[in-house]
């Protein structure tokens, strides 16, 4: 599913979350958070190799061959990194074992050659494993690549808050502002007035 309200996002992941915390529940959840401002430390294997960590930790007991390959890697100077093709086919082994969730929050933030690479490899990640999930959200504007490289049971869904509820929130952050004397009544329409408008575009 695809969302393009960056507010939902935390409330799904909290709710996963804690579904699969309930006794019983054979549950995981691994979820990155994209930020523009960052874009070069969020390549393709380190943003999947988060959520693979994430994956592992939810494990009482790691399978051996995934273990192994852990083990492998080890025995290199420094640690040798597990590379992009071994980590998607981690992921699809792992997430077959169990019902798996991914959730990557505002993809559009991400530099448009790794949110290629990362789609086409959550698109084989699914292939392999039929019991995962992928949960994104973004801005409408990458909806239609979402769609081109995750083309099986892609849902899109637009979300926005009423615009009642911005003016709402604007005006508590404006009754909470510390310096009073910078702020009129104009300038303080205008806020409520524009801010509701762009939030719209988004």
């Amino acid at each position: 599913m695809f969302l393009t309200s960056y507010n939902s996002s935390s409330l799904v992941i909290d709710t996963l979350c804690d579904k699969a915390g309930e006794a019983g529940e054979d549950i995981a959840v691994a979820y990155f958070y994209f930020d523009s401002a960052i874009q070069k430390e969020q390549s393709v294997a380190n943003v999947l190799g988060a959520l693979l960590k994430q994956v592992v930790g939810g494990f009482t007991r790691i399978p051996e061959k995934i273990a192994d390959a852990f083990r492998k890697h080890k025995k290199f100077l420094g640690g040798w990194k597990l590379q992009l093709p071994e980590i998607v086919k981690i992921l699809g082994s792992l997430s077959s074992l169990q019902n798996t969730f991914i959730c990557l929050d505002a993809v559009d933030e991400c530099a448009a050659p790794d949110r290629a690479k990362i789609l086409l490899s959550l698109k084989e990640i699914t292939e392999t494993s039929p019991t995962i999930r992928v949960f994104l959200t973004g801005r409408p504007h990458v909806g239609g690549e979402v769609r081109k490289r995750l083309p099986e049971g892609v849902a899109l869904l637009s979300i926005s808050p009423p615009k009642g509820d911005i003016v709402r929130f604007i005006h508590t952050k404006l009754s909470e502002d510390t310096a009073l004397d910078e702020m009129d009544e104009r300038l303080e329409g205008e806020i409520v007035e524009k801010i509701p408008e762009k939030f719209s575009d988004m």
